[in-house]
């Protein structure tokens, strides 16, 4: 009876031992399965999120994404085959020339260079002649639009005479210009800031103060704005001088002796000065002398006689 009662309580034992087993091992089956669903859902969201989402073919993003490609692919196609422009800043040249023509009479030569000058829009700055038969000569300074000056340079030989000689200056006064541009805006901001505290000021101290700091600033203003109107003069309007000879005028000027000739000219030339000097002062002299002299040398010659006359009449 006991041993009986001991085996079944054996059995009950294992049996329960066996359910439980069962048991635990369904539920760590249970675990592993959600443990490896677990990351591939999140590999499923992660992917999700790191790849962009796909866009119909007929949608607005799509589009604008597609006509934003083809514009970056022009571009970069645009910009192998055309170089880039680069904007540069207009240079302001001054230019000057000079040229001399032999002429067969000055007069006419002179009257035609004045209509070429008038014809381009420019005029005579000046007008000197010397008149003496077939060697006069004639010097005349045109100014010329700038855009016109070597076709005018180049039409006058044509126009007046046979060409003997000629040459053309050029200055760039860009970096001037620049820097006065700069200067005269800083000069007007100046100036502001100064009728700004003017219209502050309250006492009358104050007033006479800013008012005499403000006529400084102003004056350095219209300083530098007359300086760029001449600087935009020269450089819309070019220089020419036009040297016209008679047929029997000297063209080249005598050059400088030098050495002895040289000292010697000089010292000529002083020693007449000095003649000429001297020449001017006696004759400036000359009359006093008379005036003065004349009535001296008739009292010494009086004084003379007069002891001549006592020296007898004194000796025993």
């Amino acid at each position: 009876m006991g041993r009986a009662l001991v085996r079944r309580a054996t059995a009950v034992a294992l049996a329960l031992g066996l359910v439980t087993a069962v048991a635990l091992g369904g539920c760590g089956n249970d675990r592993q399965d959600s443990t490896v669903s677990a990351p591939q859902k999140d590999g499923a969201v992660t992917g999700d999120r790191g790849a962009a989402p796909e866009e119909e073919p007929g949608a607005p993003g799509a589009a604008d994404t597609t006509e934003l490609d083809q514009a970056t692919e022009d571009r970069a196609g645009t910009d192998d085959q055309v170089p880039i422009q680069v904007e540069q800043t207009e240079r302001m040249i001054i230019y000057t020339g000079s040229i001399t023509l032999r002429v067969s009479n000055v007069n006419e030569a002179a009257a035609k260079a004045t209509a070429v000058a008038s014809g381009v829009g420019g005029s005579v700055a000046g007008d000197e002649r010397t008149i003496d038969a077939q060697r006069s000569q004639a010097t005349l300074i045109l100014r010329i639009p700038a855009e016109r000056f070597m076709a005018v340079l180049n039409d006058l030989p044509a126009t007046l005479g046979e060409e003997k000689s000629r040459s053309i200056e050029a200055e760039d006064v860009t970096s001037q210009v620049v820097d006065l541009d700069a200067r005269i805006e800083t000069a007007q901001a100046s100036v502001d800031r100064i009728r700004a505290l003017l219209a502050r000021a309250e006492t009358i101290s104050e007033i006479t103060s800013v008012e005499s700091e403000l006529s400084r600033r102003e004056a350095n203003l219209n300083s530098l704005l007359q300086r760029k109107k001449k600087l935009a003069n020269l450089t819309s309007e070019s220089t020419i001088t036009v040297v016209l000879l008679g047929p029997e005028a000297d063209a080249e000027a005598d050059e400088p002796d030098t050495g002895f000739v040289a000292g010697f000219k000089q010292g000529w030339d002083a020693f007449v000065s000095s003649l000429v000097v001297l020449l001017t002062v006696f004759g400036a002299l000359l009359p006093w002398l008379i005036a003065l002299g004349t009535p001296a040398f008739a009292a010494v010659l009086i004084i003379r006689r007069i002891r001549r006359k006592r020296a007898p009449a004194s000796t025993p």
